[in-house]
């Protein structure tokens, strides 16, 4: 038998390469996207617990206590979250097992107990987290775990939120801004789609995204209206960023230990709940976003959600950070969008897109986002609204571990971390 041509013999490697990522990336599918789903529902009966119990806010001091020391007693009390994740895929650093438990339990405690925070953010950390350990199990060396931490980012987000598309390119495109990891392009996008069909396995995102109502036509002047609104949506990131970053600093300075920082923390938001008289303002906030989408007005919405969720981060309460910016973006567009002559409701829309935008400095994410929440009507809006927000927000980011790699204003290379 004839020996194989270098061409064949590249082409079959090429073969057995991609009929191996089709093989790791149907495991870290279907895995992390029981645990995720697994963890949805658990956040979900955290809410639900606390609407049938009001006074259960009353424990969130305790609950931010609790948090701290189950870190110190895991050895983790210098994790730095989904910035460690980040650090993870660039820099191939391990990522311990441990944190997927760990940020598993304490984000449903803060959701129990009323802390303003989101769940998708502490999803990349379980989804990364459980990824990299099976990379370690089965053997592979530091690039293969790199994608291997990526499908598990993806694969999380999207059993979580339901939009498989955005999950598999916000996982390629957040590590470093100007650079997308287009080799795990294959497994990120299966682990995204086979995670989500495991969550509608389990009975979630069986309704789709938000309904969205007064989307206009294409044309001058709502182009010129999404680009005003993308600017303000530019200028209320750097405001999130900057305050969210800033909050644990303030802590630090004025509490140096770390539990009763947590305590003092839990405190504050519970006396800004009871100064805001609702409890609209405590966990995610998605039945609110809908609300707001819907018609009802709240013009303080987008300062109190930033408000409450830098309180409880800041203090040391686990979750994500990207329910809160949806929020924000939500409030301040439906706010801002009838100002320019859009609706209320398609200017929530566009608030969260930009806003998301903004704060992650994921443009294509964004787009597919609003595509994957909103529907395909007006698209051509929400990228340029997005697109508006991205090279106008500077290089802030939710992520301080986030790298820019290519300017968002010249074709050059600045590669440098994001503020």
């Amino acid at each position: 038998m004839p020996e194989l041509t270098p061409r064949l013999k590249e082409r079959a490697a090429a073969v057995l390469l991609f009929l191996k990522w089709l093989l790791y990336a149907c495991a870290v599918g279907l895995i992390v996207g029981g645990i995720a789903s697994a963890f949805h529902y658990g956040i979900d009966w955290a809410t639900e617990l606390r609407f049938r119990f009001p006074w259960l806010i009353l424990c969130l001091p305790l609950a931010g206590a609790a948090i701290v020391l189950l870190y110190r007693l895991c050895g983790m009390e210098n994790d730095s979250g989904t910035n460690q994740v980040l650090i993870a895929v660039r820099d191939a650093q391990p990522l311990k097992l441990r944190t997927a438990p760990l940020i598993f339990l304490a984000t449903i405690l803060t959701h129990l107990t009323g802390g303003s925070a989101g769940r998708e953010g502490a999803a990349l950390q379980l989804g990364g987290s459980t990824a990299a350990y099976l990379g370690r199990t089965l053997g592979l060396d530091a690039k293969d775990r790199r994608v291997m931490v990526m499908c598990g980012m993806a694969a999380a987000f999207s059993a979580l939120f339901g939009t498989p598309l955005t999950a598999a390119l916000f996982a390629m495109e957040m590590v470093s801004v100007g650079v997308m990891y287009y080799a795990a392009i294959v497994p990120c996008t299966l682990s995204a789609l086979l995670a989500l069909q495991v969550a509608r396995w389990a009975g979630l995102h069986k309704h789709g995204g938000y309904q969205v109502t007064g989307v206009p036509e294409l044309d001058p002047l709502s182009l010129l209206r999404v680009c005003v609104l993308g600017l303000l949506c530019a200028l209320l990131s750097i405001l999130f960023c900057r305050v969210i970053h800033a909050a644990p600093k303030l802590y630090a300075k004025y509490l140096p230990n770390p539990v009763v920082r947590a305590m003092v923390g839990g405190l504050l938001v519970l006396a800004l709940t009871a100064l805001v008289g609702s409890q609209d303002y405590n966990g995610a906030g998605d039945g609110v976003i809908r609300r707001m989408l819907g018609g009802e007005s709240i013009p303080e919405a987008f300062l109190l959600k930033l408000l409450f969720t830098a309180l409880t981060l800041g203090a040391g309460f686990r979750g994500g950070e990207i329910v809160p910016v949806l929020f924000t973006g939500a409030a301040f567009g439906s706010l801002a969008g009838p100002l320019l002559g859009l609706s209320q409701s398609f200017g929530g829309a566009l608030g969260m897109a930009a806003v998301f935008c903004g704060t992650t400095n994921c443009p294509l994410s964004s787009v597919f986002l609003a595509h994957e929440l909103f529907g395909g009507q007006g698209l051509g809006l929400y990228a340029m609204c997005c697109s508006v927000s991205y090279m106008l927000s500077d290089y802030y980011s939710l992520y301080s571990a986030q790298k820019i790699v290519y300017s968002k204003f010249k074709t050059e290379w600045v590669n440098q971390k994001a503020k």
